[in-house]
């Protein structure tokens, strides 16, 4: 049976792993276009810099700021989640609930799904809150 800590170690790599492809899904969208909004990198291909971004890297730069409003929290209340060791089932169940979440968010924000990129957002947070239970829980038996 897997232990709480590697599940949160998949978990976290999913998520980096994720985060990264948001990333190079940008970077395709600049170089298969040639089109830079930094003077410096359109120069570098012999370009004049746009004005804009393109939509779709704008678009995939939200759901990174999206993810960077979410994901650290996870990334701490997993590991303090270590410290107190909570109900492995439940806890692990919302560790990879969370990661799914996440990967759906990214998904359907990057597809203009809706309601589908609410209902992944809501679920992430259901979990961070449940994270959150599962620390308070474990610090006050510490107390």
């Amino acid at each position: 049976m897997p232990t709480l800590i590697s599940i949160y170690a998949l978990c976290v790599v999913a998520l980096f792993v994720k985060m990264l492809a948001i990333s190079c899904y940008q970077g395709f969208y600049r170089i298969s276009r040639l089109t830079f909004k930094n003077s410096e990198d359109a120069g570098f291909v012999g370009r004049q810099a746009s004005p804009e971004e393109l939509p779709q890297v704008s678009r995939a730069a939200q759901a990174w700021a999206n993810d960077l409003e979410n994901i650290p929290l996870f990334f701490v209340l997993g590991a303090l989640c270590l410290v107190f060791n909570p109900p492995l089932l439940f806890t692990a169940g919302l560790m990879v609930l969370f990661t799914v979440a996440r990967l759906v968010h990214t998904v359907t924000y990057l597809a203009r799904w809706q309601p589908w990129r609410t209902i992944a957002y809501a679920v992430g947070i259901m979990c961070l809150l449940g994270l959150a239970a599962m620390v308070s829980m474990g610090a006050l038996r510490h107390w």
